[in-house]
């Protein structure tokens, strides 16, 4: 493929992102599964892609009519589906478009690159079985696709017994350290009855994301809600800072599942990971500002936060308890500020998504179209 030129004039496989992938281990997916977005990703180098209902209902937005057009003739080869399922067909069809372009990469690296990531109901983050259930058919949907399940109390469960049934999971809704260990470990338990029964592990590729961002959001909200007073520039290390010491707990216990980053609020949550064994996921617009960029690619995995910077998180309990592996029991998962605003607003999108099928099948007639 003959290189695109980015914002700065420079080939994109030379770009700052470019280089992190190719003189690090530190890979980069595209935070979408939109395809105009995925092919400039994939024009340096990425190597997979992530969605959630957020992100579908985006990509619809992008594009109302043609989705409109595409329920109506999913409504006309399905006449008894019902809006839940076709909106689902929508999810699937958006996501079968996106792997097909990373089945290439997929090929090359023997199924542990490549993927494209779907994610379950968020509204069954509660009910194990059914995200199993569910995991087992979108995984089904493409060779290369990776199935979100979310690091809930319940959630750990499901993600053991997918991996177990032979899903690749990608783990979501997770900002904390004990909550990426939990998954982690509910992996390997997976991935060892597998073993056990001679069952393939090699071609696949699980990996437990840190919404970095979001962590740093909720951090935001507490410290306004509880009328507190720390240093404004401590608040963007602290996703980092969970990063840091979840990817230091991996290096030790030895896990096979990747770490992912996520929810990208500012270049530290793309310059603090490089030279890890991980992912970052990307959105367009923050590959665009940052292969514009004059970051320098370098290793800084190993950093350490900076210690006054450090000590200041640490007054805030929020803090604590995403930072410390033992921050946060399971039981405790569903309840912790960053976990609970980003599953009510997962299914929101979801709730957005069922009525914007519904809109397509059921026009609104006090409107004039």
């Amino acid at each position: 493929m003959t290189a695109e030129i980015g914002i700065a004039g420079l080939p994109l496989a030379g770009s700052p992102l470019g280089r992190t992938i190719s003189s690090t281990a530190t890979d980069i997916w595209n935070d979408s599964c939109a395809i105009d977005e995925l092919e400039y990703a994939l024009s340096f180098g990425a190597v997979g892609a992530t969605a959630n209902p957020t992100i579908v209902v985006d990509v619809w937005n992008k594009d109302p009519d043609a989705w409109r057009r595409r329920v109506a003739e999913l409504a006309l080869d399905r006449p008894a589906a019902s809006v839940s399922d076709l909106a689902w067909a929508v999810v699937e069809d958006m996501s079968i478009r996106g792997a097909r372009l990373l089945e290439p990469v997929f090929d090359a690296h023997a199924g542990r690159q490549g993927r494209l990531s779907v994610q379950t109901n968020p509204m069954l983050f509660r009910s194990p079985a059914q995200m199993v259930d569910q995991a087992v058919g979108l995984s089904g949907i493409a060779p290369n696709v990776i199935v979100k399940l979310p690091a809930s109390a319940a959630g750990i469960g499901a993600i053991e017994e997918a991996t177990f049934r032979g899903v690749s999971v990608n783990v979501t809704v997770s900002f904390t350290v004990a909550q990426a260990i939990a998954a982690a470990d509910a992996i390997e338990r997976g991935l060892r009855r597998r073993d056990a029964e001679g069952l393939d592990t090699q071609r696949m590729g699980p990996v437990v994301t840190l919404m970095m961002g979001r962590v740093e959001d909720w951090l935001r909200v507490v410290v306004d809600r509880d009328g507190l007073t720390i240093d404004p520039d401590a608040l963007p290390w602290s996703g980092v800072a969970v990063f840091k010491r979840a990817y230091g707990e991996f290096q030790t216990r030895g896990f096979r599942a990747r770490l992912l980053g996520a929810a990208i609020r500012h270049h530290y949550h793309w310059s603090e990971l490089i030279g890890g064994d991980v992912v970052i996921t990307l959105p367009a617009s923050w590959q665009r500002r940052f292969n514009a960029s004059e970051v320098e690619v370098r290793p800084r995995i190993e950093d350490p936060v900076p210690p006054a910077f450090l000590a200041q998180l640490r007054r805030l309990d929020e803090f604590t308890k995403a930072y410390e592996p033992d921050g946060l029991g399971v039981d405790a998962f569903d309840a912790y500020g960053a976990t609970a605003r980003t599953l009510r607003a997962f299914i929101a999108s979801y709730q957005e998504l069922l009525a914007h099928v519904t809109d397509a099948l059921i026009p609104n007639p006090d409107i004039r179209r």
